[in-house]
């Protein structure tokens, strides 16, 4: 039976959407909500013409009360019958409590190769290191901030002329490519890590369910 798959945004929802066009065919999984907090996020256009159903928590509605906001987003989970969570540019950093309630079973995807540069600002980091790469990482989310047990990563070597727009306009199709990777082999039970090289094929490619 596929697991059901919430994923959660706060724009544009371009990960969403790879998330997505991925769960078809023999996938272990398939997108069961699209939940964002923000209620004209442009994803939620994008989720509904998919297919797939929405639903919007605006966090504005709970301004100064935090748990009241993480319980009706956990309410929409449980309504949908998520059993994996995607966080995908979700904007809202999420409290232990409501970690707890999901985790083990929560993903994210960070623009950085954990664990340099949690947090944001990422791509102005890499470059003011001198770093020779840089790239994104999917990781299990936990209640320290981007660092639970990373599942994969993708990375690029960084050139001369890269700025941060431009490194970010360059890691961005490896974002599309590591999570719909990780989310399968996740889906399916499987914790092994997914690696990608820029211009390469996946390293131990995930299992076919």
């Amino acid at each position: 039976m596929s697991r059901r798959v919430a994923i959660l945004i706060s724009g544009g929802g371009s990960n969403m959407a790879a998330l997505i066009a991925s769960m078809t065919g023999d996938h272990p999984a398939r997108p069961c909500l699209v939940l964002s907090n923000v209620p004209d996020a442009g994803g939620l256009r994008r989720a509904a013409e998919a297919g797939v159903p929405v639903a919007t928590v605006d966090h504005r509605a709970h301004r100064g009360d935090r748990p009241a906001f993480e319980a009706a987003l956990h309410r929409e989970l449980v309504a949908a019958g998520a059993e994996i969570v995607c966080l995908a540019g979700f904007m809202r950093v999420l409290t232990p409590g409501f970690v707890g309630l999901w985790e083990g079973r929560m993903l994210n995807i960070h623009p950085s190769l954990l664990p340099k540069y949690p947090g944001l600002d990422t791509h102005a980091r890499a470059l003011a290191a001198g770093d020779a790469e840089h790239g994104c990482t999917v990781h299990e989310v936990t209640a320290d901030l981007d660092a639970g047990p990373v599942l994969g990563q993708a990375r690029l070597a960084i050139r001369g002329e890269d700025t941060p727009d431009t490194l970010a306009a360059r890691v961005l199709p490896l974002e599309h490519r590591l999570y719909p990777a990780v989310l399968r082999r996740f889906a399916a039970g499987d914790r092994r890590p997914v690696l990608i090289e820029a211009g390469a094929s996946l390293s131990n490619p995930p299992p076919l369910a």
